[in-house]
């Protein structure tokens, strides 16, 4: 998400398309948040990848704790699309949930603003 360390990565080839949740639970891991498998809903940002070849780079930085896949998102105006995201599979010892699934407020970022616009196509869910 924008104001995040990994959005640098997305700056190089997408486009922001809007916010939006997706079904699961979230953890706060520390430095990051990982998303799992449960009932409720996730808060994020969904982007559209301008370039495919930024999807081996996404699953690199993410590292190996965290597995692509597809999923439906629901855009804040109610649009569902499907979009990839990527799911936390690594330790939870450590972990806090975060109970109303949005990283952003249980750890905001240093100037931080939304996604704007939509757009169907790769999208990749942040």
């Amino acid at each position: 998400m924008r104001g995040y360390a990994l959005h640098r990565v997305l700056a190089r080839g997408a486009t922001a398309a809007g916010r939006g949740t997706a079904r699961g639970r979230l953890l706060d891991l520390g430095r990051y948040p990982g998303l799992i498998e449960g009932a409720g809903r996730v808060h994020g940002e969904l982007y559209r990848l301008d370039d495919p070849e930024l999807l081996p780079v996404l699953d690199r930085e993410e590292g190996y704790n965290f597995e692509r896949r597809r999923a439906i998102v629901t855009l804040a105006g109610g649009r569902r699309v499907r979009a990839w995201l990527y799911r936390y599979r690594g330790p939870r010892q450590r972990a806090t949930p975060i109970a109303d699934g949005d990283y952003r407020r249980a750890r905001p970022p240093a100037g931080s603003g939304p996604a704007t616009s939509s757009s169907p196509g790769r999208n990749s869910w942040r």
